[in-house]
């Protein structure tokens, strides 16, 4: 059960558009639900009412203060039920417009002075309450905090009722989309509101930026208007965004303040994550050792690959970070959101998508109350900068592997951000993490298919002597395990990896202690798989597809699809 709450001057007009037609003739018998007294007019139901004679009930003590009413006076809280939960009576939804009253300070059980309001249904799923915000003594109402009072209200009706439970906020959401922006991208055939992609557009920039200069450079060339606000003094005091042709009524362009699109896209929250000095070099420039490997055949290093690979280093430091103090794993929680938006920047078109929702879904995962120590970042956040450096993913030979390689420890790493939150009570963002990672899931299904079953073809052409060899060093690296990674089917990558890592000169069982010491294993869909990945990293491995082809396999890969165009 979602309440919302928005504050407004005029109680005719709202009442009209609550017994109207709706924008798509989506209101159905609209009708009074309860009241203030039980006797307020019934426009909907009764021929001798008005929205005339309603207005003048709910406002009589409003004119009363003739030119000392305030500005905005009329309260407005929609409360819509989940699609999932059975269709409540009016009856029952009179109560829940009770209870939300009293709860926000509108109407206090037992208070003669309480506010006039009034619950309008309209549609099976949710009411409107309407109330005007000056009591019968002339005060106005005490409404703060009536956001938080609402929804902790609409948990507990959700537990008394047997209704789906929704998970508590915190105050750290984003704001949603209003339902006029929702039609309109509807309209316009957008898939998402113009709100949606400027918060991409703006994490997408941030990310991984050095400093609030490169910030302002990247936004200014992503395709959307920008407007600072400035002092005096000349220095920059906040900004805000506006996509390019969105025209409000008047042909000026639609202005999003960083607060309006999430709580730390302020100028002041981006300055204090940009606050730590980054690294300047780009993916090409780091050595082959330091980036994991990731060359295409013939020794040429593709800087997609390489930056992937360095990305993976950084994932799985991170890792153990998260069992630290909360400040640290604050820190790594927020980072991780940059690299799954400079990730979704670079992704080739196949994969953008899944991408794209898993850094839309871990938004809301990236903040909480916990103070981020930002020095604790740097290592993350460079991933994010590298990834944007390394330029776009191909997804064939190097690039699928080292795609695939840092989407299976990022798919770890939200996990334990998920985990990390439900231990601290944070139960929407550990259902957010969730979210993004079913979403990683999938794109990692897609980046390992082809590299996978080549591994698996090497795997079983292994001649039986060299298979044993490495059937013992998992029997003896993982002995509570081993049979349950030997019925898998991924196991004849691993074997493949683990051979072909014994003929440079590694000792498997080694290897997979090293791979095993890495945390998060137990969450991985395929245990087998996840090592595969972790044993060609840590042993720099060529990439599968090339080492397939030297040994006879001559398909050609497909051509590189063309890099995407800048969303607008």
């Amino acid at each position: 059960m979602v309440p919302n709450i928005v504050m407004g001057s005029k109680t005719y007009g709202l009442l009209s558009y609550l017994y109207g037609p709706g924008r798509r003739d989506e209101h159905v018998d609209p009708h009074l639900v309860a009241s203030f007294d039980g006797f307020a007019p019934d426009p909907g139901r009764d021929p001798a009412a008005s929205l005339k004679q309603l207005q003048a009930v709910l406002d009589m003590r409003v004119d009363q203060l003739g030119r000392r009413k305030p500005a905005k006076h009329v309260w407005h809280c929609s409360v819509r039920n989940d699609r999932t939960d059975r269709t409540l009576s009016d009856e029952e939804w009179a109560q829940v417009a009770r209870r939300v009253v009293a709860a926000t300070g509108i109407a206090e059980d037992g208070d003669p002075d309480g506010c006039r309001w009034v619950a309008v249904r309209h549609a099976v799923d949710h009411i409107h309450i309407v109330a005007t915000t000056v009591r019968g003594d002339l005060t106005q109402a005490r409404l703060r905090r009536d956001y938080p009072r609402a929804q902790a209200e609409c948990r507990t009706i959700e537990k008394d009722w047997g209704l789906r439970q929704l998970n508590p906020g915190d105050g750290t959401a984003a704001q949603q989309p209003t339902n006029r922006e929702k039609h309109k991208a509807q309209r316009l055939g957008e898939a998402t509101t113009g709100r949606q992609q400027l918060r991409d557009a703006v994490r997408q920039a941030l990310a991984g930026a050095r400093d609030e200069d490169e910030f302002f450079a990247r936004l200014e060339t992503s395709g959307v208007l920008v407007r600072r606000k400035t002092g005096p003094s000349g220095d920059n005091l906040g900004y805000s965004v506006a996509l390019i042709g969105e025209l409000d009524s008047a042909g000026q362009p639609v202005f999003f303040g960083g607060y309006k699109l999430a709580p730390d896209l302020t100028l002041p929250r981006i300055r204090r994550r940009l606050g730590v000095p980054l690294d300047d070099r780009p993916a090409q420039e780091h050595s082959p050792t330091e980036a994991g490997g990731g060359r295409a055949p013939g020794g040429r290093r593709s800087p997609a690959a390489t930056a992937r690979l360095r990305a993976s280093n950084a994932a799985v430091e991170a890792l153990g970070l998260l069992d630290g103090e909360g400040a640290d794993a604050a820190a790594v929680t927020e980072a991780t959101g940059e690299v799954l938006d400079a990730l979704a920047a670079t992704a080739f078109p196949g994969q953008k998508h899944q991408l794209l929702a898993a850094a839309r879904a871990y938004e809301r995962a990236s903040r909480s109350h916990v103070r981020a120590a930002n020095a604790s970042a740097r290592s993350v956040r460079n991933a994010a900068r590298v990834l944007l450096s390394g330029g776009y993913n191909a997804n064939r030979g190097p690039d699928a592997v080292a795609a695939a390689t840092l989407l299976s420890v990022l798919v770890l790493l939200v996990i334990a951000a998920s985990r990390w939150h439900a231990e601290q009570g944070h139960r929407q963002q550990a259902a957010a993490a969730r979210e993004a990672a079913g979403h990683l899931r999938a794109a990692y299904r897609q980046a390992a298919a082809r590299p996978m079953a080549a591994l698996r073809e090497r795997g079983r052409a292994l001649s039986p002597q060299i298979r044993e060899r490495q059937e013992r060093a998992l029997r003896r690296a993982m002995p509570g395990d081993s049979g349950r990674l030997l019925a898998e089917p991924e196991f004849d990558a691993l074997a493949a990896a683990l051979a072909e890592a014994e003929a440079a000169g590694h000792d498997p069982q080694s290897l997979l202690e090293h791979a095993r010491s890495w945390r998060e294993l137990d969450s991985a869909d395929s245990v087998a798989a996840v090592l595969t990945w972790r044993v060609r990293h840590i042993a720099k491995l060529p990439h599968p597809t090339a080492t397939t082809a030297a040994a006879g396999n001559t398909t050609p890969a497909p051509a590189a699809p063309a890099a995407p165009r800048r969303r607008r």
